[in-house]
């Protein structure tokens, strides 16, 4: 017996560093999507590190943040993403093949105590279960 699969959901999150925001982004669609999404992140500019209070915040979660690295948009394969989400680079952001784009106004959690930092964190895990759900 031959059973249909579909192909997982391919989406890409975008911010300037790859150190923060779209790392934690990258991580909640492995945990919510699981096989039915391939997640990459990358940064217009990237730091090349991974915050280490991303790395904690995750790790509250069960997620380790730390075998991730930063990612240039150069390193990314080109193939037409079913979801590009953007997070605060703007027109920094060069343009990749998306089916659908959005842009998150998600602010940077870099300089955040833990408390605050969290609630970006809360916030990207929410914007990433919408987005999930909306291309299901």
């Amino acid at each position: 017996m031959m059973q249909s699969r579909t192909a997982p959901k391919r989406i890409l999150f975008v911010c300037v560093e790859n150190s923060n925001r779209s790392q934690m982004a990258e991580a909640f669609a492995r945990m919510i999507g699981g096989d039915a999404v391939e997640a990459w992140s990358a940064g217009s500019r990237p730091s090349g590190t991974v915050n280490p209070k991303a790395i904690e915040a995750m790790r509250e979660l069960g997620y380790d943040l730390s075998a991730h690295r930063s990612n240039s948009l150069n390193e990314v394969p080109d193939i037409e993403w079913d979801l590009v989400a953007t997070m605060g680079c703007g027109d920094a952001c060069p343009s990749v093949r998306a089916k659908k784009r959005e842009d998150w106004q998600i602010p940077d959690p870099r300089h955040m105590e833990p408390a605050e930092f969290r609630k970006v964190r809360d916030m990207i895990r929410e914007h990433v279960r919408r987005a999930i759900k909306a291309l299901a």
